[in-house]
């Protein structure tokens, strides 16, 4: 039985505050620090929360949040730079649709959840260090306070603080070949002979030079991304340094040869409202993600890249999971049992996106086979095999067994 009744969670994002939120259903108080000295409204893009992250949600009482925020995606739509469809995947038989919404939108009901639940969140703590002894941790940032509680949950994203203390040797994040943009379409004027709109469709085009998916309103409005191959990666910091015209410039001059004229949308795009993610990256695997009495979660222990369309949704499942085995084990097996839950099947996840990276990247030949056998290969695969990852459905009531918490930890490169 757990003796946990307190929790440091580093990190405001998304799984951050869930994981406070889970924590509290689970008797455990928990507050978050957030390293930046404000909220983040206004920041991020589009993302999906596919069925899984929806029921990770609803175990901890947050079914409906994302519901009442995200439009519902019925099925997605491939299709290639001239306009001709590949594939189409629909919905899984017996799951709710997913939702896409913007990152803003989610962040903002996550911080009122937490408000509304009396969890306390801290700004303008940055995370320095962690000191670990018989009895608790305690978390050093560099404003020079410190907080102390039985255990550090470490939710601070794919550079994590965190996981670099636990584990000084943790690889670091691995660029995917990719750039990202994104940007928000407000009402506008559609030549549906050139790009028309998707309804409840999310639709991918692979062009000849680039990866673009959006969602297009009968009224205009809607949403655009962009994957453009690049061999060298260049940070969201760099790549904000770029004038947005000039990425808008370059965005359309890459897509303007295909038949099926995203441009469109790209020229529609006020400068103003253009996201620059930077190079795409995700973690393979990370070796350590427990040390004493700090875990980490989310993108800190597992990220995967936006490819996958899970990496929301498996940060609010470990959330969730992480919660569960602290409410029910001593804080050593839970940490061992939740990475025994989780492993593998983030792991898996992530060679997925892996896979659907070298999609968009895709050379002159290696275009035209995908286009020739991409239609072929749907129509004689399993469904499950796309399905399975949004299947898994968390049983919050269902106690953690201790009986199986140990878990061999992957081995290090080189």
């Amino acid at each position: 039985m757990s003796t946990i009744r307190s929790a440091i969670v580093v990190g405001g994002g998304i799984a951050g505050p869930v994981a406070a939120l889970a924590l509290g259903q689970a008797g455990i108080e928990a507050t978050v620090y957030e390293a930046y000295d404000t909220t983040a409204d206004g920041v991020g893009g589009t993302l999906s929360i596919a069925p899984n992250g929806l029921d990770a949600l609803a175990a901890v009482g947050l079914g409906g949040i994302v519901e009442e925020l995200g439009s519902p995606i019925t099925s997605m739509v491939m299709r290639n730079g001239k306009g001709r469809r590949l594939a189409t995947l629909g919905s899984p038989a017996g799951l709710p649709a997913q939702r896409l919404l913007w990152r803003p939108d989610l962040y903002r009901a996550l911080r009122d959840a937490t408000a509304s639940r009396g969890v306390r969140v801290e700004y303008g703590r940055r995370l320095t260090a962690v000191d670990q002894d018989a009895d608790g941790v305690t978390a050093v940032f560099a404003d020079g306070t410190t907080a102390r509680a039985d255990v550090l949950v470490g939710a601070d994203g794919i550079r994590s603080r965190v996981r670099s203390l636990l584990d000084p040797a943790a690889p670091a994040p691995r660029y995917v070949g990719l750039l990202g943009f994104g940007a928000r379409l407000g009402p506008g004027p559609v030549d549906a002979s050139r790009i028309g709109t998707t309804g409840s469709e999310m639709h991918f085009v692979f062009g000849r030079r680039a990866f673009f998916g959006y969602v297009l309103d009968e009224d205009g409005s809607g949403g655009w991304f962009a994957n453009l191959p690049r061999a060298a990666s260049t940070t969201a910091a760099e790549a904000r340094a770029t004038e947005p015209a000039g990425w808008l410039r370059l965005l359309r001059e890459t897509f303007a040869g295909d038949g099926l004229r995203m441009d469109d949308l790209i020229a529609r795009t006020d400068p103003a409202d253009l996201i620059c993610v930077g190079g795409m990256e995700d973690l393979p695997t990370v070796p350590v993600w427990h040390r004493g009495r700090a875990v980490l979660v989310g993108d800190a222990a597992h990220a995967t890249s936006p490819s996958s369309g899970q990496g929301a949704s498996l940060a609010l499942e470990s959330a969730v999971e992480l919660a569960r085995c602290l409410r029910d084990l001593p804080y050593q097996e839970a940490f061992a049992g939740y990475e025994n839950l989780r492993r593998a099947r983030v792991e898996k996840i992530i060679k997925m996106g892996e896979r659907t990276n070298s999609d968009k990247a895709a050379g002159p030949v290696a275009r035209v086979l995908r286009d020739l056998m991409m239609p072929v290969a749907m129509r004689l695969m399993n469904p499950e095999s796309f399905s399975w990852p949004m299947r898994h459905h968390i049983d919050w009531d269902a106690p953690v067994d201790g009986a199986a918490v140990t878990v061999q930890a992957p081995a290090r490169a080189g």
